[in-house]
């Protein structure tokens, strides 16, 4: 019982060692020999003795003999996804790894050839998040593969995921003065997207855009989101008074007569505008403010919320945030500490109104 290296015969007729270990144990008297993964002597004696304490435990089982290869299990673990999207987004990762890793056995795929793919991965100028993105999908199929005793064990375990923050871009915080200037000069429905997304946090693409007038309740002041990005997101949103004004305004000028949809496609009013890619810029243009993304609106609702002084829990629940870290440990915001909240916005905003009055525009981050 130790470990070992294979010895590879060649073409030739020569013979060479394999620079990867191999273990042998027993179990129920029969010997059984396995690859550790690894080139590292010191790495194998840690697997080894880890498969020692399993067996001597009864933990372990024996997987098969044979672990599934890449490529069928993909597009098993495929059809087993439910939302178009999160398929979509798993299909292009797929077919990043089965480039790297073409149709290996699961059991091939040991922390080398994952520290490889990353490093491939950065020399073709991939960014730190979209790797790691990759990586997340390939750690979630050998899990179930471990779970399912396909493999003896997920390489991940000896794997770090690559560090992405330094990376990120960092979202632009709109303060009033910039505010007053994008509404003084944005088109109508670009004015009332903005409030929208500012005194809400409603995310732009899936939720705000996709909103439909029987989702808004304008005697409760509220917005039912039934068409969100996860889970987290299906929640009942409030609105301001400033808010609840503007989209007041805009549905006498395209209401439910019109379409279904509060932003819909003026073209085909059965469905809603998909992006608003070339009248925001120009909105911003006409401002006189840099580029910066929509999305950055509900970054700085956000940011106003905490500014007002809001708990970063109720926050993250208000935005339909989907952080495990935060939701799974404290305690949903309940439609109270929603109703608070948002006076505590509205007062913030009020403030804001009544200094700019008497004292002119002030620039608050």
């Amino acid at each position: 019982m130790g470990l070992y290296r294979r010895t590879k015969r060649r073409k030739d007729g020569t013979t060479r060692k394999s620079r990867v270990w191999w273990m042998s144990y027993v179990v129920n008297g029969k010997q059984h020999c396995e690859s550790t993964g690894t080139t590292n002597k010191r790495l194998a004696e840690r697997i080894r003795n880890k498969r020692l304490g399993e067996v001597a435990e009864g933990r372990f089982r024996l997987p098969p003999s044979k672990a599934p290869r890449l490529e069928p299990f993909c597009q098993e673990f495929l059809d087993s996804v439910r939302h178009p999207n999160t398929k979509k987004r798993y299909a292009s990762s797929m077919a990043n790894l089965r480039a790297h890793f073409g149709n290996s056995r699961l059991s091939e795929i040991g922390p080398e050839g994952i520290d490889k793919f990353m490093a491939a991965r950065l020399a073709d100028k991939v960014r730190a998040a979209t790797v790691n993105r990759d990586l997340a999908v390939l750690r979630h199929m050998l899990n179930i593969a471990e779970r399912k005793r396909l493999i003896s064990s997920t390489p991940f375990r000896e794997v770090t995921m690559l560090e992405e923050r330094k990376e990120r871009r960092q979202p632009h915080i709109l303060n009033f003065k910039e505010e007053a200037k994008l509404l003084a000069v944005a088109p109508d429905f670009i004015r009332a997207l903005a409030i929208l997304i500012l005194d809400t946090g409603l995310r732009s693409g899936k939720e705000a855009l996709a909103l439909r007038w029987n989702e808004i309740d304008f005697t409760d002041s509220t917005i039912r989101i039934r068409s969100t990005k996860t889970p987290a997101g299906f929640r009942l949103a409030r609105m301001t008074k400033r808010c609840t004004a503007e989209l007041l305004g805009w549905k006498k000028n395209l209401g439910p007569e019109f379409s279904e949809f509060v932003f819909a496609n003026p073209n085909h009013p059965g469905t809603n505008l998909k992006n608003v890619r070339r009248a925001w810029p120009k909105a911003l243009k006409a401002a006189g403010l840099d580029y910066f993304w929509v999305y950055d609106l509900r970054h700085t609702h956000a940011s106003r919320l905490a500014a007002a002084n809001v708990s970063p829990i109720f926050i993250a629940q208000m935005i339909g945030h989907s952080s495990p870290n935060i939701l799974s440990t404290y305690a949903k915001a309940n439609e109270e500490s929603q109703r608070l909240a948002i006076c505590k916005l509205d007062a913030l905003l009020e403030a804001q109104c009544v200094q700019s009055e008497n004292q002119g525009p002030q620039t608050i981050q």
